[in-house]
C-alpha cells in the first residue's frame, strides 16, 4: 500500500515525495490489458477485459485559459520557461477564446489573435474593475472549455491568467454547485480576480475546496493584490505566491521549487487515486471469480441432488 502525502500548505518543500514518485511510477506501470495477461485463469482474464480501462499516465492534463486580449498560442509562449520548471510533471493544453476583443480604438480594425472570454462592459470591451456589469458571451466561452475539457481531455487541473484565472475561478464555483461538467481537481490562478458581473455572484456562494496555486504581483497596477487576495479567499485549501513584479505570469527561479512542489503534489494525488481505482478494480474482478465459483458448486450440489431424486423414483 502506498504511503499517503498530505497536500503541500504554505508552500513547503515535499522531499519524500521525491523518494516516493519512483515507487509510485513502477506500481503503476500495469495497464488493464497487462492485468488480463498476468491473470492465472482464464475467467478472470475474461472478467479484467470487461472491466474499465484505465489509462496510466505519469503526468496530470491541464487546461489553460488565457488572458484578456491574448489567444492560446500567445498564452503558451510566454509560460515557456513555467512548463520546462513542471515538464516532468503535468502536460500543459492552451485554447483560444471564442469571442475577438473589442479594438482600443473605436475607428481601429479587430486584431483575431486579440481574443476575450466575454465582456463585462456595454461597449463590448471588459475591465477587470469593473462592477456590476454584464457578462455579454459568458455562457458560449463557457460551452467552449466544457467540450474542450472533454474532446481533448482527460484533464485534472485548470490554469489561468488574469481574465483567464477569473474564469477558472468561476468554473470553480460553478463545478462545486454541479452547474457545469467540468470537474476540475485543482487550479492555478495568476493575477486572478472575482468576476464584477451581476450574474456571476453566485458562484461565489460557497467554499472551494479543491488544492489552488494563487499567484500575484505586489506592483499590479491591472489587477492589484487585493482583487487577487478577496478571489484566494474564496477557496479554503489554499497556496499563495506574491512575487514583486505586476501583471505577469511569473517564472524564474525565485518561482521553480513552488511550481514543483506544487505539481508534484497534484501528480502524486492523481497517480493514488489511480491506483485506488485500479485496486477496486481488481477486488471486483476477485469477487466476481468467486462468485462464479460458488455458483458452479451450487450448481454441480444441485444435479447431484437430481440425480437422487430420479434414482429413488
Amino acid at each position: 500500500m502506498l504511503q499517503l502525502l498530505l497536500p503541500a500548505v504554505n508552500l513547503k518543500i515535499c522531499e519524500p515525495l521525491l523518494l516516493i514518485k519512483p515507487k509510485i511510477n513502477r506500481l503503476l506501470k500495469m495497464t488493464n490489458n497487462d492485468a488480463a495477461v498476468e491473470a492465472p485463469s482464464s475467467s478472470r482474464a475474461s472478467s479484467s477485459k470487461q472491466q474499465p480501462k484505465l489509462e496510466i499516465t505519469e503526468r496530470v492534463r491541464v487546461l489553460c485559459l488565457h488572458g484578456y486580449r491574448q489567444d492560446g498560442d500567445a498564452f503558451k509562449n510566454k509560460l515557456g520557461s513555467f512548463r520546462k520548471f513542471t515538464s516532468k510533471y503535468a502536460e500543459f493544453v492552451f485554447i483560444s477564446a471564442p469571442h475577438i476583443a473589442a479594438p482600443l480604438e473605436s475607428a481601429a480594425e479587430p486584431v483575431p489573435q486579440q481574443r476575450s472570454w466575454w465582456a463585462n462592459k456595454d461597449d463590448g470591451t471588459f475591465k477587470g474593475t469593473n462592477k456590476g456589469g454584464p457578462a455579454f458571451g459568458f455562457q458560449e466561452s463557457l460551452r467552449l472549455v466544457e467540450a474542450a475539457w472533454k474532446t481533448q481531455g482527460p484533464f485534472q487541473g485548470l490554469l489561468g491568467f488574469s481574465q483567464g484565472a477569473c474564469f477558472v475561478g468561476l468554473i470553480c464555483g460553478l463545478a462545486k454547485k454541479k452547474l457545469t461538467s467540468i470537474r476540475p481537481e485543482f487550479a492555478v490562478l495568476s493575477s486572478g480576480f472575482v468576476s464584477g458581473s451581476l450574474v456571476h455572484m453566485s458562484a461565489y456562494e460557497e467554499p472551494i475546496s479543491i488544492p489552488t496555486l494563487h499567484i500575484y504581483g505586489l506592483t499590479d497596477e491591472i489587477i492589484p493584490k487585493d482583487m487577487s487576495a478577496s478571489l484566494a479567499s474564496h477557496f479554503k485549501n489554499v497556496e499563495i505566491l506574491e512575487h514583486s513584479g505586476g501583471h505577469y505570469f511569473p517564472a524564474t527561479a525565485q518561482q521553480k521549487q513552488t511550481y514543483i512542489n506544487f505539481f508534484q503534489d497534484r501528480l502524486q494525488e492523481y497517480l493514488e487515486h489511480l491506483e485506488l481505482q485500479q485496486s477496486s478494480s481488481v477486488s471486483f474482478v476477485e469477487s466476481d471469480d468467486d462468485g462464479d465459483a460458488n455458483d458452479a458448486e451450487v450448481a454441480a450440489a444441485t444435479a447431484a441432488a437430481g440425480s437422487d431424486l430420479d434414482d429413488s423414483d
